[in-house]
């Protein structure tokens, strides 16, 4: 870096710090573990009494082949599911759009209707097993295939556990799979906050994403601004919609990358959780405590990979993970070494697990509560990144709101001027990537990556004109027809959604009738 002793949010952390470091108030800050302002944590015991969940994303190809990855990874001791859908998938297409083509199974699974969901999780216990899900546009789609199956498997909603990451306004910001406008966004997130209150209660209706915008460069600060600004913005829409803060709150869960940078992860962590709980109590004026602790999945930093000497990534991953469990995560999935090359192969997956089973077994993480309370250095980073990140979400909210701010591209326009300046300071040396700018070697080692296999998309298109041929399709035009109704009207899509979805009306049909009636977004709109 320019300056070796910048951080990556740009403070500058000194050589030693000492008790006049400390703010006066410090006892104040902290809390004790499980209270206000949960600077220490979000429950009392933290992992002495149960470790965190150990997620691994997966899914690629077929649904028959990411069920087969799935019980391979709760035969090697995972304790959730997190599933990767394709593209097409996730932009609301059928495999056999045209619009899909190349892309079927490539980066995940592809799901086009209710018979691929039951592939998916075919003998595996939905009442047992906590799953997330990579999905933001048709999240609340996605969310209820994985009902229907869970219904024809006998188990109802009061029993499911999981999450779907629905946080669309980051997608406007930093990755792009969005389809509908701002507007009818928001309102289909709070429509799904209220179904899941009724009907899957336990389940986590939102993650707030600043793990994305760290991927594309976001800066620690920034990461934590701007996901905090998105989570305002979804508390303010649903409050427009007539829920009760205290009615929703308790299910927003957020998503955070960790990096290498150890000290400012944790730190960054913890300031998060502090700024969230004011923001809850003081703005909103939330009264049950759990609305106002903030809850999060952290993933390692995939941007920090190598395809230069990827054995190193075994020890980055370790470090990232280990700072995830500093800083207080309720669930992690560590990437897999080979992930900066292709799809992780089978053993890498399970190597990137028993990282996390380490860490868990083998070392005293677990044996007390938020082991870098009172550090010098990590109590004053806590505060630099509150007052950074803090200054941040007021540039926002000057905008108006997030919204506002993403339309007139301002957190865009801050991330990029982030990540060129990391670029700048990668090529110029200034930034130590091991095994690419230095530590190099004259040869790498052959490396053999998972494949998918191509005939997967004419498959995929197989399987959707036998579905199409079978079905009722009277139903499913009466079941789409009221679907367009509720979204013309004010009612609650999720419902004739479900319905729709039952009756064997594929993804891209939900979608495409949405669409129809709520539009789509580009980019150029905003200027």
């Amino acid at each position: 870096m320019s300056d070796a002793r910048s951080s990556e949010s740009g403070f500058p952390i000194k050589g030693v710090y000492t008790a006049a470091d400390l703010p006066a108030d410090l006892d104040s800050r902290l809390g004790e573990p499980g209270d206000y302002p949960y600077t220490r944590g979000v429950y009392p015991t933290m992992y002495t009494s149960r470790p965190w969940t150990m997620r691994q994303y997966a899914g690629f190809g077929t649904a028959s082949e990411s069920n087969a990855r799935y019980h391979q990874l709760l035969r090697a001791g995972t304790m959730g599911l997190s599933v990767a859908f394709d593209l097409p998938t996730q932009m609301g297409y059928d495999s056999d759009d045209p619009i899909a083509h190349g892309e079927v199974g490539k980066v995940g699974v592809a799901i086009d209707s209710i018979e691929d969901m039951r592939t998916l999780f075919a003998d595996i216990p939905l009442d047992k097993v906590s799953t997330s899900m990579t999905i933001n546009a048709p999240g609340s789609v996605l969310l209820l295939l994985y009902q229907l199956v869970a219904e024809e498997a006998g188990v109802p909603g009061p029993a499911l556990n999981g999450t779907i990451q629905n946080d669309i306004l980051k997608e406007y910001i930093a990755r792009g799979t969005y389809i509908f406008p701002p507007k009818p966004s928001l309102r289909l997130v709070a429509d799904t906050f209220a179904y899941c209150r009724a009907e899957v209660p336990k389940w986590n209706t939102i993650s707030i994403s600043g793990y994305h915008m760290a991927e594309a460069g976001a800066s620690p600060a920034q990461e934590i601004a701007f996901t905090l600004a998105n989570g305002v913005e979804y508390v303010r829409a649903a409050l427009a919609a007539g829920l009760a803060v205290d009615d929703f709150a308790p299910r927003l869960s957020f998503f955070f990358v960790a990096r290498t940078t150890l000290l400012e992860e944790v730190a960054k962590f913890r300031a998060a959780r502090r700024i969230w709980a004011r923001l809850m109590r003081d703005e909103f004026g939330a009264k049950n405590p759990k609305s106002m602790m903030l809850r999060f999945h952290t993933q390692t930093a995939g941007v920090q990979l190598t395809a230069q000497q990827p054995e190193v990534n075994l020890v980055r991953v370790a470090v990232q993970g280990l700072g995830a469990v500093l800083g207080g995560t309720q669930s992690l999935h560590t990437n897999s070494f080979d992930e900066a090359i292709a799809l992780p192969t089978e053993k890498a997956a399970r190597l990137a697990l028993r990282t996390q089973q380490v860490l868990a077994y083998e070392t005293d993480l677990t044996a007390t509560v938020d082991p870098f309370a009172g550090s010098y250095v990590v109590e004053a980073m806590t505060d630099e990144l509150e007052a950074a990140i803090t200054a941040l979400m007021e540039r926002v909210a000057d905008h108006g709101s997030a919204v506002d701010a993403i339309e007139a591209g301002f957190q865009k326009r801050e991330i990029e001027q982030s990540a060129y300046r990391i670029a700048q300071e990668i090529d110029a040396g200034e930034r130590v990537v091991v095994g690419l700018n230095r530590f190099r070697i004259d040869e790498e080692e052959p490396y053999e990556p998972l494949r998918v296999d191509p005939t997967i998309e004419a498959a995929q298109a197989e399987r959707l004109a036998k579905l199409r041929a079978d079905r009722d399709g009277g139903a499913v035009e009466r079941a789409l027809a009221e679907l367009r109704a509720a979204a013309e009207g004010d009612a609650n899509v999720l419902r004739p959604m479900k319905e729709a979805l039952r009756a064997r009306a594929t993804v891209g049909e939900v979608c495409g009738t949405l669409r129809a009636v709520w539009g789509i977004y580009r980019p150029s709109d905003r200027f």
